[in-house]
């Protein structure tokens, strides 16, 4: 599988995680408990951005390109992350009308995926010397739903990545066991139901689907395939 293929899968598997189709949904807006010290929060687009997150990154570069309701948003950008908008309907109705109308806010939203999350993933991956395709969507998924590749689950297990001596695959197999555990035994009742992520890629490993060619990929009960591109 090429890079370019190996990203398209990796990214549909993620979207189908935040928002139930490959494609993602763009308009997709969602109120978890998951803000600061369970405080409610709106998470929004293709593959979920929070509220107290990186959501006002996204509209500030919505704004930037002009997009059909940049000028309606802008007056949000310096409310978003230091006062809740959870209850705000003009606020909430504007985010997802952009997502359903505006060609802008889609393409925007795919370079924010990328810039944000998939290139820090791609690099983590590039700098620990990880090469399967299986790899960067675990480390993927960990972005998009962690922010990142813990340190504190890093150090729960021994292996090494191939920078540092060690094997990918014991590597990536230990990270996904620990995050496994640490999900279905959290706290937050939240972040045990979405145990189906780690369990997603326990089923590839047990396939022996490392380069994700083996397709469909089952992820979250939703058949994931490549694209078709005219």
């Amino acid at each position: 599988m090429n890079l370019d293929d190996a990203k398209r899968i990796v990214q549909r598997v993620v979207n189908v995680f935040e928002t139930g189709i490959p494609d993602g949904k763009y308009d997709a807006l969602v109120i978890y408990k998951d803000g600061k010290e369970g405080s409610r929060q709106i998470t929004y687009g293709r593959s979920q951005t929070t509220e107290q997150g990186n959501l006002k990154t996204l509209l500030s570069l919505y704004v930037q390109q002009k997009g059909k309701y940049a000028e309606t948003l802008k007056p949000y950008l310096e409310k978003v992350g230091f006062v809740s908008l959870v209850d705000d309907a003009v606020f909430k109705d504007l985010l997802i009308k952009a997502g359903a109308e505006d060609q802008i806010m889609r393409t925007t939203q795919d370079s924010f995926f990328d810039k944000v999350y998939y290139n820090p993933a791609r690099e983590f991956c590039n700098m620990n010397g990880l090469t399967l395709p299986l790899s960067l969507l675990a480390v993927y998924d960990s972005y998009i739903h962690s922010g990142g590749v813990p340190r504190f689950l890093r150090k729960r297990f021994g292996e090494f990545p191939p920078t540092s001596d060690g094997d990918e695959k014991r590597w990536t197999t230990a990270y996904i066991d620990v995050r496994h555990q640490w999900l279905k035994y959290h706290s937050n009742t939240l972040l045990q139901k979405t145990i189906y992520r780690t369990q997603c890629f326990k089923d590839q490993i047990a396939a022996d689907n490392w380069i994700l060619d083996k397709l469909p990929i089952m992820a979250n009960g939703v058949a994931v395939n490549l694209p078709i591109i005219a």
